[in-house]
């Protein structure tokens, strides 16, 4: 039986473009190099994202990471993105935030019952 979700690796152009990107959006997001030269760790929420060089997907499809935080941290993600010119789709009443990054990947950001 698994213990843990250890990794979430994405294909992406630029491992290191996109680590920065996620650091500007959560102040908690801590990046460290990965196991070569092709990939750079982002920790963040207790996931590490294994950003991977290499081909991207062409577009989205469903398939999406979300985390659980407060309205706050809801609210504050949203203006970093809207200041970055990114578009943002909030749902759910507001509780749920979509935005993707330069890879077409979908990140959901998602106000649960115990950040409320």
């Amino acid at each position: 039986m698994p213990r843990h979700l250890d990794h979430i690796a994405l294909m992406v152009r630029d491992p290191m473009r996109t680590a920065t990107w996620l650091g500007t959006l959560f102040d908690d997001a801590r990046v460290t190099p990965g196991e070569g030269d092709h990939d750079t760790h982002v920790h963040l929420g207790g996931v590490c994202l294994a950003l991977v060089a290499g081909e991207p997907p062409a577009k989205t499809n469903g398939d999406h990471i979300a985390f659980a935080v407060d309205a706050d941290e809801l609210a504050s993600c949203a203006q970093r993105l809207k200041t970055q010119g990114r578009c943002v789709q909030l749902a759910r009443g507001e509780t749920a935030l979509y935005f993707t990054d330069d890879d077409n990947h979908v990140f959901e950001l998602d106000v649960v019952a115990e950040a409320r």
